[in-house]
């Protein structure tokens, strides 16, 4: 158990390599603070959050889904500092693995990449079967067989060079940020109550009575506010690709927490003053309400906005997962021939085994019952927040104190309370979905005991690229 406290000493850029084997190879520095936030504002992917995570909450917290949503965001700015300033600190594409794992020891670092993994290889399957319902003004689908299209194509995409895919999902990010906007306009110019519903806390119960959303309720449903904009820490997967990370990582995480809470929640506080009744809200169909707002030609457009927005996501998401892969097997993760693959890069510079790796299970994963997955994602995120908290809370110590970086105001203030109210909403969620993340963190536990803790000279050794600016 020492491990876990115990902070880890980074190795140099390039191990030592194994007989007849090449140094680890180093991703290429190819885009500015501009493609990063187009990119991981992408990895957001406000409409698709807005159209197929948003209407969850709306049917278990009603009229205070914007109030909770406003709440995770206020807690997320205290998360963004922690990633800025640890991202500046550690710029690796381990991300908080390697963040933590410098800082709070191997074992921690090892459960967040864990966590951290839930949450890739959950999310993108997830969302990428919400792909029929938007496309079925043109065509009705199978939204397994869409879901695994999205991957499939997201997978092709991510084989390519790093600052292509920044440019091709910048502009589907413009659009749906232009179906967001038109949401949003809808919404207030057909306002059916004040500003003051916000704060009402009301819900349609199943009968269609009115009933009261409880403080116990937005607590349990923050885990998922806090996912809504969990994107933003994609930044932290880019820094080795990003030019000079020691400014460009803080400012591309704040940036994009700060433009993601606008598209999400304008648009969210729209819906709760246009819906034309408390049932109509809490049945969180939001096409509808925009039909009903407009005609069918503009319910078509935003439909289509969001379709291909839920597949800029998911080629975000598998080049920021193959990221995390290609770390971990610089990192010595796994036996060695996985290892080798898992870090081969291809002619345009991308880990393409990592990408293959990611994408194509991903596309095996749309035809799988995922009924429950969003609660373990929400739990998930929640306790990777909570450790890259606890390795924020010692990233002043010994030689890091004094090494070049973004610091955050307020420390170490803001850990100590973030740990704080993590824990707390760790404590408030479903059972079930504990005991599902808590085994599956149990069998990382027993690997790491087995396999890598017995091996410390040769695996899981936490690799931090030099920059050019350190």
């Amino acid at each position: 158990m020492t491990d876990t406290l115990r902070p880890t000493t980074a190795v140099p850029p390039v191990v030592e390599p194994l007989p007849n084997t090449a140094p680890p190879q180093k991703l290429k520095r190819s885009i500015g603070v501009v493609g990063g936030t187009l990119l991981t504002l992408s990895c957001v992917t406000p409409a698709s959050t807005l159209f197929v995570v948003v209407p969850d909450l709306f049917g278990s917290l009603g009229t205070a889904t914007a109030l909770t949503i406003a709440i995770g965001s206020l807690l997320c700015i205290g998360v963004a500092f922690c990633y800025s300033e640890l991202g500046t600190l550690i710029p690796s594409a381990g991300g908080e693995y390697a963040m933590v794992s410098t800082l709070a020891g191997r074992l921690a670092g090892w459960l967040v990449f864990v966590l951290s993994l839930l949450v890739v290889v959950i999310v993108p399957p997830v969302i990428a079967m919400g792909t029929a319902d938007y496309l079925a003004p043109l065509v009705h689908l199978d939204p397994a067989i869409a879901g695994a299209g999205v991957m499939l194509l997201a997978t092709l995409a991510g084989l390519l060079d790093l600052r292509a895919n920044a440019w091709i999902t910048g502009v589907f990010l413009v659009l749906e940020v232009i179906a967001a906007a038109v949401v949003a306009v809808l919404g207030f110019t057909h306002a059916e109550r004040g500003a003051g519903s916000l704060v009402s806390m009301e819900v349609a119960g199943p009968t269609g009575h009115t009933d009261t959303v409880t403080a116990m309720l937005v607590v349990s449903g923050l885990a998922i506010a806090l996912f809504v904009t969990q994107g933003f820490s994609t930044a932290v997967y880019l820094s080795e690709e990003l030019e000079n990370p020691r400014t460009s990582v803080s400012r591309t995480v704040l940036a994009t927490l700060a433009i993601s809470t606008v598209i999400i929640l304008v648009p969210v506080v729209a819906i709760t003053m246009g819906a034309p009744d408390l049932t109509a809200l809490t049945s969180g169909d939001i096409g509808a309400m925009v039909e009903a707002w407009s005609n069918s030609a503009v319910g078509t457009f935003v439909s289509l906005c969001v379709a291909l927005a839920i597949i800029n996501a998911g080629i975000v998401m598998v080049i920021q997962n193959s990221r995390v892969l290609f770390a971990s097997a610089r990192d010595k993760a796994w036996p060695g021939p996985v290892n080798r693959g898992l870090s081969r890069l291809g002619r345009f510079g991308s880990p393409w085994v990592a990408t293959l790796v990611v994408g194509v299970p991903g596309a095996a994963l749309c035809f799988v019952n995922l009924d429950t997955l969003y609660g373990v994602t929400g739990v998930s995120v929640t306790g990777m927040y909570l450790l890259v908290a606890v390795a924020a809370l010692l990233s002043r110590r010994g030689a890091h104190r004094d090494r070049p970086a973004w610091r955050m105001p307020l420390w170490p203030a803001i850990p100590v309370i973030l740990i704080a109210v993590m824990a707390y909403i760790l404590s408030r969620q479903e059972v079930s979905y504990l005991l599902w993340t808590g085994g599956i963190v149990l069998a990382a536990t027993l690997y790491w005991a087995l396999y890598l803790r017995p091996r410390p000279a040769t695996r899981w050794l936490i690799s931090v690229p030099e920059d050019e600016d350190a």
